[in-house]
């Protein structure tokens, strides 16, 4: 019988996916990461209702405490990117370091094959590219290979996503209602993890060197408008908020960290026909030696655009066949062939 580890947050995608394991035939362990004290996806509550489960179900449950790693690659790298002038994605960070690194040296020690988790998303074999690849699911927006793209590739063949072939989070919330899992109607967590309240600039100045400095807010050409309240509290494609008086609406563009400038302008400066991406992870291709048409997501919520990747060492340049609005340094760049993920990068520019 084939084993495996599923990360579990207490919530219905993850209670599911162990019913649904242990109905394929799998051996399934569930266990939870303590990542961050009082977080929305590992607390009390989050560890009594993935154990319960469990329970009902008839697996085993462990806790693993993994609060200094998550420190380490997730905190520090939220807090880090911030005080850079970049808009992070934490959930990447968590995929790549916690759930698709730390759990998956935990489920070899354990004797495990595989490790799950309730993601929606696919993992297969591809004839076509000889090699297991990573794919959108069934759920259409709700699909997650966007925040997936930076896992190790040599793992996807170990990954089993039991929740890839639905369709809606309706037909999950039945399968868990039909086995009278009180988790069936458990709301979603939709904030960041470790700020529940979702108060990102608090957590900052509570939690880092990060504090309010005034500083000037000034157009393309260097002109000042205005002052701002210090630059994390700002970020590109911002309207609202800024406080100033204009013919036209203005639209927070970008940042000068060395004179301290929020620099704003007017909507069309937003767009941007091609862009840099740095600490690739190529999953689908070992690199990417000549043009290649693609379609690419800059953010999880945005829709695909098509464009034209080409590799220079260490980087890709995407050359956007339509120029896009408010691309962020921080941000993730997703490549997409179909519906298989080619890979991604950092957002440089």
């Amino acid at each position: 019988m084939k084993k495996v580890l599923l990360g579990m947050s207490g919530g219905v995608d993850s209670s599911v996916s162990a019913l649904l394991l242990k109905e394929q035939g799998f051996e399934v362990t569930g266990c939870t990461l303590e990542l961050f004290a009082g977080s929305s996806c590992c607390n009390i509550n989050t560890y009594i209702d993935a154990k319960n489960v469990c329970n009902q179900i008839g697996i085993p449950h462990f806790t693993f405490n993994y609060k200094e790693e998550f420190k380490k690659y997730v905190i520090d790298d939220f807090i880090n990117c911030y005080a850079n002038c970049k808009t992070p994605n934490p959930c990447i960070e968590c995929n790549k370091y916690m759930k698709f690194g730390i759990m998956y040296e935990k489920a070899k020690e354990m004797g495990c094959e595989y490790i799950a988790t309730g993601h929606y998303a696919k993992t297969e074999y591809s004839e076509k590219y000889g090699r297991w690849v990573l794919k959108k699911s069934n759920a259409g927006k709700k699909d997650q290979s966007y925040v997936l793209w930076n896992i190790p590739k040599d793992l996807i063949e170990h990954i089993v996503f039991p929740l890839g072939d639905f369709e809606s989070k309706d037909e999950i919330r039945k399968i868990a209602s039909d086995h009278n899992l009180k988790v069936a109607n458990k709301p979603d967590s939709e904030d960041i993890c470790f700020i529940p309240d979702g108060n990102y600039k608090k957590f900052l100045e509570n939690n880092s060197e990060i504090n309010p400095k005034e500083g000037n807010i000034v157009n393309s050409k260097g002109e000042i408008l205005g002052k701002h309240t210090g630059l994390y509290n700002y970020t590109i494609g911002q309207r609202k908020g800024l406080g100033i008086s204009n013919p036209v609406p203005l639209f927070v563009l970008g940042f000068n960290p060395l004179k301290n400038e929020v620099i704003v302008g007017e909507e069309s400066e937003l767009y941007k026909k091609e862009i840099l991406v740095t600490d690739i992870n190529l999953l689908l291709v070992d690199e990417i030696q000549e043009l290649l048409d693609v379609t690419v997501k800059t953010r999880y919520s945005s829709k695909e655009a098509k464009a034209k990747i080409i590799q220079d060492g260490s980087n890709i340049k995407i050359i956007f066949d339509e120029p896009q609005k408010a691309i962020t340094p921080g941000q993730s760049a997703v490549f997409y062939i179909d519906d298989i993920v080619l890979g991604g990068g950092k957002i440089v520019k």
